[in-house]
């Protein structure tokens, strides 16, 4: 059930829950049943994403330096999806969110599918993007959403991305409370 008094935390907040914690990861890590997060190092590995069973790539640094994954480089046995994103505070990931949760609900409902969503560390834009599926995907709040990510994987959003997380959060929680609001209430007469 949602929270009627949620409340996004503030940047700074949200950069010290982030900086908590351990600060190395692995090249890979599941992060929700048959979603991955991961590095260009893994996403470049086809021997490895075949051992981990991987069906689908989303690269969120589609075209950039090292992680220049493709069609053609996967060949047929994994479907690939690019974000040609940057790891900028002023790149505007959430133009993304939206068709990137889709397409990774739309996966992980694929009976058999599991899915590697990488950047070029996998702290940042990928993680944003995951972070971005459990919100509008799951109703998770912000908050909720990182903390399910970092139980398994080290992340750290640029201030940019976690401004435009910080902005989903509010404009889902505002959707949620008016979608609340206007269900009708069933008087017996």
């Amino acid at each position: 059930m949602m929270d009627t008094q949620c409340v996004t935390p503030s940047l700074k907040e949200l950069e010290r829950i982030l900086y908590g914690g351990k600060r190395s990861g692995n090249h890979v890590d599941e992060v929700w049943p048959n979603l991955l997060l991961g590095d260009m190092s893994i996403a470049n590995d086809r021997y490895s994403l075949w051992k981990l069973g991987i069906s689908h790539v989303l690269n969120a640094a589609h075209g950039k330096a090292h992680c220049c994954g493709s069609h053609q480089f996967y060949g047929s046995c994994v479907e690939y999806y690019g974000v040609p994103a940057d790891d900028s505070p002023s790149f505007n990931l959430a133009a993304y969110f939206q068709s990137c949760a889709d397409y990774i609900h739309q996966v992980l409902n694929t009976p058999g599918a599991r899915l590697l969503v990488h950047c070029a560390v996998g702290v940042s834009r990928s993680a944003s993007l995951v972070i971005a599926y459990l919100m509008i995907q799951h109703r998770l709040p912000l908050l909720e959403a990182i903390n399910t990510i970092k139980q398994r994987r080290w992340i750290f959003p640029n201030r940019g991305f976690l401004q435009q997380l910080r902005a989903l959060d509010m404009k889902l929680h505002n959707t949620y409370m008016r979608r609340t609001e206007e269900v009708p209430l069933s008087v017996p007469l």
